[in-house]
């Protein structure tokens, strides 16, 4: 298959990114044990500006990795438009979430985990690195966040 098609400018793949993050729903989530079995799942995702909010069990595998691990890597879209972003989760209980986070969740998807069961957590993951690329072609220039820092 022959490419033809010019690759977007790192400012361009960084308001795409920007606006995916704003208008999605579902992320790809992958995390491991300790002993280093991994685990996906797709849940729903909340981002605030700087951070995007999970919202699942501490008692399944996915809660138990992001509280004990931290290391997770989110994943919007397919392999030929791709956004993907390693972090660190912390953890808060329904109790310690922020408000204005809890009351955004609920308001997004009609659904308020911290009412749901008690069980239920929120994790805050903090982008370290972000990725963007649509296409082969648009390999390179695809790591718009290296450290925590947008790098564009």
């Amino acid at each position: 298959m022959e490419i033809t098609k010019t690759p977007r400018t790192p400012a361009r793949r960084k308001r795409d990114v920007l606006d995916r993050l704003a208008r999605e729903e579902d992320v790809w989530v992958a995390s491991a044990d300790a002993g280093g079995t991994p685990w996906l799942v797709a849940l729903w995702f909340l981002w605030d500006g700087e951070a995007v909010w999970l919202a699942t069990r501490t008692t399944n595998p996915t809660g138990r990795n992001l509280r004990e691990g931290r290391r997770v890597r989110l994943a919007l879209g397919n392999t030929r438009d791709v956004v993907l972003i390693d972090g660190e989760a912390e953890v808060f209980t329904r109790d310690e979430v922020p408000a204005a986070t809890a009351r955004a969740y609920t308001a997004k998807y009609g659904w308020n985990p911290g009412e749901d069961a008690p069980s239920y957590a929120y994790f805050r993951v903090r982008p370290l690195a972000v990725q963007a690329m649509c296409g082969e072609h648009e390999m390179a220039g695809r790591q718009l966040m290296r450290d925590g820092r947008w790098v564009i």
